[in-house]
């Protein structure tokens, strides 16, 4: 069975989400889009393009509908598809105020989820000319910043309003909002803009963020250029080593880190090299051929494959991405220099 993509679209009040939403709407992209919107807000799809509504459900005159959860998010998606008229893709809005995390953990936590959806990428829209202002603004210690969280588990940032930001003279430079956007998540693409107008919808829709694909196509050269914001701030760290793992001693490592940490690591992924291959009773195998582990997570949940590769599709290296807050790149690196073979 064909899984359906789910695009889960994030950002601060007044950033932008509505507008980017009604915007995909009407543009010619092929999909079927049912539309998921959060509890916390009315249903903001432009009237002009609603032809019937009932209960949760918002049909729209382009085949398209629109869901406000009221209940849960594993129960519309499951209404979703039982439905006779299947949709091709779909789209989750959050509130200004949610963490994404929620909801991104659902498409790793339930089966029955897993088996007729995945998780295509999360979108991250700020507001060019208030974000600084979001980031930097002081909170008491636990208290988290929900603008900051949008960021770190962004696949992709769109900056809106940037024309806001051009006209006020007195304002910080464009480079600059980036620059403080990069420090707390350098891996996601930025995509500057007005209106939340998106010309090449391809940049945002069907990007396979989770897929095993782009884990494996990760550059480590890029990786090794990555700037690290101090330990107490939310930040990036990656690690890139060559060598090869002992398979048991990493998943117990990796494993054990996210149970321990998880709260604060955002979003984990990576690719490692192994010649061992674990059987179901968590045997090792020696082999002849190389194996690689993939694995990505969001918060504690996680999850991995390990599957055969040729050399030349991974190359010598092993590559490791963690995004969160209190993150210490000393113990990182040293947790997982103690999982290779000597």
């Amino acid at each position: 069975m064909k899984k359906v993509p789910v695009s889960v679209i994030t950002g601060f009040l007044g950033s932008g989400k509505t507008t980017l939403i009604n915007y995909i709407l009407t543009q010619p992209h092929g999909y079927k889009i049912a539309i998921i919107e959060n509890e916390f807000g009315e249903v903001g799809i432009d009237d002009a393009l609603v032809v019937q509504a009932n209960e949760e459900i918002f049909e729209m005159n382009n085949g398209c509908i629109c869901c406000t959860v009221r209940g849960d998010l594993i129960r519309i998606l499951g209404r979703l598809a039982k439905r006779k008229d299947k949709f091709d893709y779909i789209l989750v809005e959050t509130s200004g105020m949610a963490d994404p995390a929620p909801v991104a953990q659902t498409f790793f936590v339930d089966d029955d989820i897993s088996e007729q959806y995945y998780l295509d990428g999360i979108i991250t829209i700020v507001d060019a000319k208030h974000i600084l202002q979001h980031l930097l603004e002081e909170r008491p210690k636990d208290e988290e910043n929900e603008s900051v969280e949008q960021i770190a588990f962004a696949d992709r940032i769109i900056l809106n309003k940037i024309d806001l930001l051009k006209q006020d003279e007195s304002s910080v430079s464009l480079e600059e909002v980036k620059k403080h956007i990069q420090s707390v998540n350098k891996f996601a693409p930025i995509i500057e803009t007005n209106h939340s107008i998106i010309p090449d919808l391809s940049s945002l829709l069907n990007i396979r963020s989770f897929d095993v694909q782009k884990i494996l196509q990760m550059d480590p050269d890029f990786l090794k250029d990555m700037e690290h914001t101090h330990d107490t701030s939310v930040g990036s760290v990656a690690i890139v080593e060559k060598g090869m793992i002992n398979q048991q001693l990493f998943s117990r490592w990796l494993r054990g880190l996210l149970s321990e940490k998880g709260a604060d690591i955002y979003r984990s992924k990576g690719i490692v090299k192994s010649q061992e291959l674990a059987d179901e009773d968590s045997q090792i195998t020696n082999s002849n051929e190389e194996f690689v582990m993939v694995f990505q997570g969001v918060h504690m949940m996680m999850d991995m494959k390990v599957m055969p590769v040729a050399k030349s599709k991974v190359g010598n290296v092993n590559k490791l991405v963690f995004i969160g807050k209190n993150l210490n790149r000393q113990e990182l690196e040293q947790g997982f220099r103690n999982c290779l073979q000597e």
